[in-house]
């Protein structure tokens, strides 16, 4: 059998890093002018980078040193696909996770969608906190009059208004669904795109799904087991079925 795990933000939850919709998550807290759902896009890159830079800098990058937790441990060596940036299924030591999202420690150049670009370490340890408007502004090579395509970079992160491309590894993921016999959706709201897409093939091949979430969303498929619980509770009742 084939397991592929697709996992969300409920799996760094106790590595300290705020889910997306919780009482204190990313998508709840927005600027004093926007709301988290216009930030996160490429048209607030290009019509205005500073402010994009400084609440991305703030609300993801301040997490970027924390550690993994034993749910990462656990997923080490499985087949998985993560839709969070944190990286910390790297530092678990997947070495083949597919991070289809982006990576908060990465960025390329600002480039047109779908071209075949350089990952880049992102130089977030440059970073003057004193100076942040300049140094952000300075770091990723972004003039007075905004981002320049080639020139200028942007970090490695899939943005509301932006598309899948190759270069977060969509084709990889698809094929990993299509030959996949069973999947295990961890720790995921169902609100982004590449879950609604595993379902899809889920549903066409009428494989097996796994749900796990304290509060799991309700999807239109027979096929379906819900585990009301979180998911270091989801793998010790799985450790404890096999023994």
């Amino acid at each position: 059998m084939t397991t592929l795990y697709i996992t969300g933000a409920g799996v760094s939850a106790e590595s300290g890093i705020p889910t997306f919709r919780g009482e204190d998550g990313f998508w709840t807290i927005g600027s004093r002018n926007y709301t988290p759902q216009q930030m996160a896009t490429r048209a607030m890159y290009m019509d205005n980078p500073l402010q994009f830079l400084q609440w991305y800098y703030h609300r993801f990058v301040t997490y970027r040193h924390h550690g993994p937790n034993s749910v990462h441990q656990w997923l080490a060596d499985k087949n998985l696909i993560t839709q969070n940036i944190d990286g910390l299924d790297g530092k678990a030591g997947n070495t083949d996770f597919i991070s289809i999202h982006g990576r908060i420690d990465k960025m390329t150049i600002f480039h047109e969608q779908g071209e075949i670009v350089p990952i880049e370490s992102a130089p977030w340890d440059q970073v003057d906190e004193n100076n942040l408007t300049s140094s952000l502004l300075e770091l990723f090579k972004i003039p007075h009059s905004g981002p320049q395509l080639n020139v200028s970079y942007k970090p490695h992160v899939l943005l509301f208004d932006e598309f899948y491309t190759e270069l977060y590894g969509i084709d990889k993921a698809q094929k990993r669904m299509w030959d996949a016999t069973k999947m295990v959706f961890m720790g995921t709201s169902f609100s982004v795109n590449i879950t609604q897409m595993a379902l899809d093939v889920a549903r066409h091949k009428e494989i097996p799904v796994e749900v796990v979430d304290p509060s799991p969303a309700h999807i239109l498929y027979d096929n379906v087991q819900y585990f009301p619980m979180t998911a270091k509770e989801y793998i010790d009742y799985v450790e404890q079925t096999n023994t």
